[in-house]
């Protein structure tokens, strides 16, 4: 009897449409979905997958589609949540980016102040002297893993920072944040106990923090924020909870994710490197092309609040619905020549990575400026940051990340 293939080595074309899930998590782990979702923008753009591990559920493949979606609150509501896995009845997280106005935004308004300009301005040097730091701590002719020493530790340094957390701690975060979204209601390989187990730790030493902070000045972190904001102080547990396990992953898995993702693709796009070493006026506009080449979420889901007619399809009241930003960043009508890694590319914001209207990330600019430092830091110093080894991707169909890049570094 001839063994069965598994779908990362299928032909995509090769199989009836209406067979495709996209949403198997093997699929992005082995870098094996690019001629899915390419089939499915083609052929089908409002796809119905009928059965997947997260039951029924609709793709939304291109572009402009998923940019309609988003600006419809009436009709596609995040009050489920934002994976396609069904939260279970007795462990309900909400946070606001799963809440529809006006609760979402009184929630949002709250915690926002920690990314404005004025803000960002003073955390600019702060990220510098840190990226500095840990760059200069690196070996030099010795194989490492860049995921671990860099971009793990840059950005959870970062979060510690923003939360005012424990700096000693700091990679509880890290701990808490992979638990989060690893889970099988993402595709992860985390069981639902060990997960739940882990964000109880996370609610109960964030509890005792936020009580402390209570009795204290307001000042401008995000715990301490959410613990004087009149729509956030009075939150119940397991909602201060899915705030906190949002702006975790937020903060960490998006951006640790992009660096990785940089160092990977300029190895796979040598003229783009070589292009970056003759002008490091680029960097600004690489790192936006490096997040939507990257689009380190793959997807955000919605789900149905009425019968809709969404370019010809029927869409039923409580369908489940997933935005593939991951898919409408390679959209051919959208973007040009959205395959390659262009890092002088014009109108490079030009991308659905940080989502679009009252969800869009919040913190997307603090993602953009630790990248952008970091890289300025990286010239200084290194000619070359060499992979020389295979990459290790994440078992998620949500997050698009990275657990090993091992490197070896060459200095300017």
């Amino acid at each position: 009897m001839a063994e069965a293939i598994s779908i990362e080595h299928m032909d995509p074309y090769a199989i009836d449409i209406a067979d495709i899930d996209v949403s198997r998590p093997e699929l992005m782990q082995n870098d094996a979905h690019w001629a899915f979702f390419e089939r499915l923008r083609q052929e089908d753009p409002v796809h119905y997958c009928k059965d997947s591990m997260f039951g029924p559920y609709w793709s939304i493949t291109k572009f402009n589609d998923i940019m309609e979606i988003e600006k419809n609150h009436h009709d596609f509501s995040s009050d489920a949540g934002i994976v396609l896995g069904d939260r279970p009845e007795d462990f309900q997280t909400p946070n606001f980016i799963g809440m529809d106005p006006p609760k979402h935004d009184a929630q949002r308004k709250t915690v926002q102040g920690v990314v404005a300009p004025m803000n960002l301005a003073k955390l600019e040097g702060t990220i510098r002297s840190r990226a500095g730091a840990i760059l200069d701590s690196l070996p030099i002719g010795e194989t490492f893993n860049w995921v671990d020493l860099v971009s793990i530790e840059l950005t959870t340094q970062m979060l510690a920072t923003i939360f005012d957390f424990p700096f000693e701690d700091r990679r509880k975060l890290t701990y808490w944040s992979d638990m989060a979204t690893s889970g099988e209601l993402a595709g992860g390989p985390t069981p639902e106990p060990a997960r739940r187990a882990a964000l109880l730790e996370c609610l109960e030493t964030f509890t005792a923090l936020r009580d402390q902070r209570q009795k204290e000045d307001l000042k401008p972190d995000l715990l301490s924020m959410l613990a004087h904001g009149k729509d956030t102080q009075d939150m119940p547990p397991m909602e201060f909870l899915g705030n906190l396990v949002l702006l975790i992953v937020g903060g960490n898995d998006t951006t640790r994710n992009s660096i990785s993702g940089g160092v990977y693709f300029l190895n796979q796009n040598p003229g783009e490197y070589d292009k970056l070493r003759a002008n490091h006026g680029h960097i600004p506009n690489m790192v936006s092309e490096i997040i939507r080449y990257q689009t380190p979420l793959a997807y955000m889901r919605r789900t149905a609040l009425r019968d809709v007619e969404f370019n010809g399809k029927s869409i039923k009241a409580g369908d489940k619905l997933a935005m593939w930003y991951v898919s409408g960043n390679r959209d051919e009508e959208a973007i040009e020549r959205p395959n390659d890694f262009v890092i002088d590319r014009e109108r490079a914001r030009h991308h659905l990575s940080f989502g679009f209207g009252v969800h869009r990330c919040m913190g997307n600019r603090l993602a953009e400026m630790q990248l952008r430092v970091l890289w300025e830091e990286i010239v200084k110093r290194f000619h070359t940051i060499e992979v020389v080894g295979d990459v290790e991707r994440v078992q998620s169909s949500f997050v698009r990340g990275y657990s090993e890049l091992p490197v070896r570094l060459h200095p300017v």
